[in-house]
């Protein structure tokens, strides 16, 4: 079920998941009740439809948190830094926030929040955005459904999911994600998502620089390049 359900774009009905499972309805029902109070599918009653739950992109988080991801992604982002002066880092989606696995600093740059080991709120980072613009709408609804879903770091930032949702709407457009002093005033940083063989997001690539005198746009296309290369080899090609 929950790989049927990961390979849909959007949540579906039950009785369309018991067909693709090859399961009696009743069986289907008692299932997805079951993930539904674990957390592992949400149940959309105004649409009839199941989605993937919170618990879920815990569990494929915590894959993406091993050493394998990280070795995969130490060398390239290394290069990235050579290239672009300016500090990268990778992060994959716990929940709400980001959690920062890797970072590579560039020579003589000072040392950034975005250490390994810290978790900051998805809506407000560049990595979180690119993540979050990746996923189908309604598990973004399932994540922040509400106002108090929401934290304020710096006073700027989406604060409902309107205006998240117009924000990844603007990710999705331009093909990368932004933030300008919404982590650290003075800081801003450009990324793109690490997808898998689903295209679910598994991780996001970001480069942090100097607000004043560095265009994002420049910046973009070697951390679009480097997650892209990560999605390719993880999935084995």
């Amino acid at each position: 079920m929950l790989r049927f359900l990961a390979s849909q774009p959007d949540p579906v009905p039950m009785d369309r998941i018991a067909r693709a499972c090859g399961l009696p309805r009743s069986t289907a029902y008692h299932l997805l009740a079951t993930m539904v109070d674990e957390g592992f599918v949400v149940h959309l009653a105004d649409e009839r439809r199941y989605g993937l739950g919170v618990a879920a992109f815990e569990v494929g988080s915590g894959y993406a948190r091993q050493a394998p991801l990280q070795r995969l992604a130490r060398r390239p982002l290394a290069t990235l830094v050579d290239e672009v002066g300016h500090s990268a880092h990778l992060a994959v989606l716990h929940g709400r926030d980001v959690l920062y696995v890797l970072e590579e600093r560039a020579p003589g740059r000072p040392p950034l929040v975005t250490d390994v080991g810290v978790r900051l709120p998805a809506p407000l980072t560049a990595s979180g955005r690119a993540i979050l613009a990746s996923l189908p709408a309604a598990q973004v609804r399932a994540l922040f459904p509400d106002r108090a879903a929401f934290v304020d770091r710096t006073g700027r930032g989406p604060t409902s999911l309107s205006a998240l949702r117009t924000l990844l709407a603007e990710t999705r457009q331009r093909g990368y994600a932004t933030e300008d002093g919404e982590v650290t005033p003075g800081f801003a940083s450009v990324a793109a998502p690490v997808l898998d063989h689903n295209d679910h997001p598994v991780a996001g690539v970001a480069v942090t620089f100097p607000t004043a005198g560095v265009d994002p746009g420049a910046l973009a296309p070697g951390v679009r390049r480097v997650a892209d290369a990560l999605s390719r080899r993880l999935r084995g090609r």
